[in-house]
């Protein structure tokens, strides 16, 4: 069985726990506290169980010329790229005062340390999990430390090889025995073609002490409720309040009515996926005592008549008798009683014919 452990206080993950749902945030709250606390209250409301933005220190993740080069996208909240990214950034304060909110209506709440110095950060504002981005995977200081606080982690995997995530799973693994890995493609709408489902069951034979998940950035929820039947145990998906928005992330993230039913599907899905065990349940009882079928005598027997298969066949038959998958066991045996042609043929009138009951 895959590892579990507890991702957040009184919240195991892995095993037969249910899929842990995060509503990734991340900045399509445009940079407004009101609207990332309406994100927060969404998300809960939806019946998510974390509610996750993504934290920077932008002098740590971007070198000066990255911050001061032109940004004149569709998306850009300023003329250069730091402008740009200093209006979606909360400050500690802020973030102090979301996970306060996040607290009150009743949901998780983290973020994506996007630098080493914002994980410090995080890990200053007790948050129950640090998540990597995809960004920072392959990051190789910034995974050994993040790992040696001893939170649980979440590892996304986009833009890797699996060599790449090999290494990964060492690197954390030697400090840090709680974390998972998700599956991912880093690409914003992601067609169906570039999803690669089947790489969630070669992570669980790679890794097979760990729970893997799912982030996803596809339209709608089809393939992310596809990844939970592939056993994922853990899924990520971008949220918005509206697709129109300004930012690249909104046209690939899911709005109120979407997150609720990605919820109940999961949640069907796993309902559905059972035990494994392949037995009749008692919800097959009506079908089996109206359809089931059984042996019958297809000619008259004379009492004494040792058995040949010519003499049986199978049909829906009242009262049942002897179950048709032991047509072949009554053979060579001696009938105890006449049987008229089309009887049941019943297992008291079989000479040395007994069956275990079933389960």
């Amino acid at each position: 069985m895959p590892l579990e452990f507890e991702l957040c206080p009184g919240r195991p993950i892995g095993g037969k726990h249910p899929c842990f749902i995060i509503a990734e945030i991340g900045q399509n709250h445009q940079g407004d506290l009101k609207i990332a606390k309406e994100m927060i209250k969404m998300a809960k409301d939806c019946g998510a169980d974390c509610a996750k933005f993504q934290k920077s220190e932008l002098e740590y993740k971007f070198n000066k010329k990255a911050l001061e080069r032109p940004y004149t996208s569709k998306n850009s909240w300023g003329k250069t790229y730091g402008e740009h990214k200093r209006h979606l950034e909360f400050s500690h304060d802020q973030y102090r005062e979301l996970q306060k909110y996040a607290a009150e209506v009743g949901i998780f709440f983290t973020a994506s340390g996007m630098d080493e110095m914002a994980v410090e950060f995080l890990h200053e504002l007790d948050v129950p999990f640090f998540k990597v981005g995809s960004g920072d995977t392959n990051n190789f200081p910034y995974l050994e430390k993040t790992a040696k606080k001893g939170r649980p982690m979440v590892v996304s995997s986009g833009m890797q090889s699996m060599e790449t995530m090999r290494r990964v799973y060492k690197t954390v693994k030697q400090h840090n025995q709680n974390f998972t890995i998700l599956q991912c493609t880093s690409a914003y709408p992601l067609e169906a073609e570039d999803v690669n489902l089947r790489v969630i069951m070669e992570y669980q034979k790679e890794f097979p002490d760990i729970p893997i998940g799912y982030s996803g950035h596809e339209s709608g929820i089809s393939i992310s409720v596809a990844a939970v039947a592939l056993g994922a145990k853990v899924i990520e998906r971008h949220i918005t309040l509206d697709k129109t928005w300004k930012g690249s992330d909104h046209e690939a993230s899911l709005i109120p009515s979407e997150l609720a039913e990605l919820v109940r599907s999961v949640r069907l899905v796993e309902r559905a996926l059972g035990s494994g065990i392949k037995q009749m349940l008692p919800c097959e009882k009506a079908c089996h005592d109206k359809l089931g079928k059984s042996v019958v005598a297809k000619v008259k027997i004379p009492k004494g008549t040792v058995l040949t298969l010519d003499m049986l066949a199978v049909k829906v038959a009242e009262p049942m008798g002897v179950p048709a998958e032991d047509i072949f066991q009554l053979v060579g045996k001696t009938v105890t009683e006449e049987l008229e042609e089309d009887d049941s043929v019943l297992p008291e009138v079989v000479d040395s014919y007994g069956k275990k009951a079933k389960c």
